[in-house]
C-alpha cells in the first residue's frame, strides 16, 4: 500500500505518531518518505535518536504548527497520505486556554484540509478523533466534534479530485502521553492514588490497535467515514487496583470538563451506524459514492435504532488481572503492583 508513497504525520512526535513511525518502517520498507510534522524540536530531536535518517533513510523531520497554514502547504508537497495527529489534548488545560485549543484543533483542522485539497498529490486524509467529541460536555471535545464535522464535510468540495478524507475515533490510549495509567505508575510511588469518581469509567485501546485502525482507514475509506473500534471498557477503581492494590486511593472529585462516562456513539447516530466486524462506521447522510454499494463491499449490517456505544454499557470489560497484563505488555516488562 505505502511502496513508493510518501505519508505525512502531523504531531508525529507523539505516542500514537512515533507507533505510527515504527510500524511503517516495519511493515512497509519500501515507503518513500515518512514525514513527522510537529512544533517542538526537542520532541523531534529526540524521536531522530530512536528513528535516525542514517538508518532510515525515508525519515524526514519538519519543524511546522498546524495553525500555520504556510507551513503545511510546503510540507504537503509530493505527499501522497496524510495522517492528522496533531491536537491539544488535556481537557483541563482547554478549559482554562479556550482560544488556544480552539486555534489547534479547528483552525488547525481547517488549515490541513485547504493545505490538502490544494495539494497536487494527497490521495488520502486520515484525522485522528476521539470518545470525548461524542456528545461533548467540555471545550476540547466541543473542537475535536467540530474537526471531525470539517473533515467530513470537506469530501462535499473536492470536485474532479482524487482525495477522500475520513475519521477514526477511540477511547483512551492505553500508554499515550498524559493518559491515567502512566500517570498513576508514577504516583504508585507516593503511596497515594488519586481516583477522580469511583463510579467513573472509560474506553481502552492499545497503541497498537489504534495504529491498526489507522491504517484500515487510509487503505479502505471512501470518504466521509467515521470509523469506531469495538474496545473494552474498564473502571477507573480496577486501574487503581492493578497498579496500587496497598496505595491510598484518594477521591478527589472529577476536574472541570470531564464525563464520568465516555460514548463513541449516541442513540441519534444509530441511524447512520453501521457494523464492520471489528469496527463501526459512522456514515454521512450524503455521500459523493454509492453507499448500497459500499455496504455490499464491505458487509456492512445496520445497527439497531436507538443503539449507543457507552463505555458502562459496554459488554467487554478489563479485568484487575488483563490491565496488569496489558501493562507487562505494552508499558513496563517489569512492572509490579505497589
Amino acid at each position: 500500500m505505502l511502496k513508493d508513497k510518501s505519508i505525512l504525520i502531523t504531531g508525529g512526535t507523539g505516542s500514537l505518531g512515533k507507533s505510527l513511525t515504527e510500524h511503517i518502517l516495519h511493515t512497509y520498507s519500501d515507503v518513500k518518505r515518512l514525514i513527522i510534522f510537529s512544533r517542538d524540536e526537542q520532541k523531534q530531536f529526540q524521536m531522530a535518536q530512536d528513528f535516525p535518517e542514517s538508518k532510515y533513510p525515508c525519515m524526514r523531520y519538519f519543524i511546522g504548527d498546524v495553525r500555520d497554514l504556510v507551513r503545511l502547504k510546503r510540507a504537503f508537497i509530493d505527499v501522497d497520505y496524510v495522517i492528522h495527529a496533531a491536537a491539544m489534548k488535556h481537557v483541563h488545560i482547554a478549559e482554562y486556554n479556550p482560544d488556544e485549543c480552539v486555534k489547534t484543533n479547528v483552525g488547525g483542522a481547517e488549515n490541513v484540509i485547504r493545505a490538502a485539497l490544494d495539494s497536487e498529490s494527497v490521495k488520502r486524509v486520515v484525522a485522528l478523533s476521539t470518545d470525548k467529541a461524542c456528545a461533548p460536555i467540555n471545550l476540547y471535545g466541543a473542537t475535536k466534534l467540530t474537526s471531525d464535522k470539517l473533515f467530513i464535510a470537506a469530501n462535499n468540495i473536492i470536485g474532479k479530485k482524487d482525495i477522500a478524507f475520513s475519521v477514526v475515533r477511540y477511547g483512551n490510549v492505553m500508554g499515550s502521553n498524559g493518559s491515567v495509567i502512566p500517570f498513576f505508575l508514577k504516583k504508585k510511588l507516593d503511596g497515594i492514588l488519586p481516583i477522580t469518581d469511583e463510579k467513573m469509567t472509560r474506553f481502552n485501546i492499545s497503541l497498537k490497535d489504534g495504529v491498526e485502525m489507522v491504517m484500515h482507514a487510509l487503505k479502505t475509506s471512501w470518504g466521509g467515514e467515521l470509523y469506531v473500534p469495538k474496545i473494552p471498557s474498564y473502571k477507573i477503581t480496577d486501574v487503581a487496583m492493578a497498579i496500587g492494590p496497598n496505595c491510598k486511593h484518594e477521591i478527589t472529585g472529577i476536574r472541570p470538563g470531564e464525563k464520568i462516562h465516555e460514548e463513541m456513539i449516541t442513540a441519534s447516530d444509530s441511524y447512520n451506524t453501521y457494523d464492520l466486524g471489528k469496527y463501526y462506521v459512522i456514515l454521512p447522510q450524503q455521500t459523493n459514492w454509492d453507499k448500497q454499494e459500499f455496504l455490499k463491499t464491505f458487509n456492512a449490517s445496520p445497527v439497531k435504532p436507538g443503539f449507543s456505544y457507552t463505555s458502562d454499557g459496554n459488554t467487554e470489560w478489563e479485568t484487575v488481572e488483563s490491565l496488569r497484563a496489558q501493562i507487562i505488555e505494552h508499558l513496563d516488562p517489569n512492572f509490579i503492583p505497589a
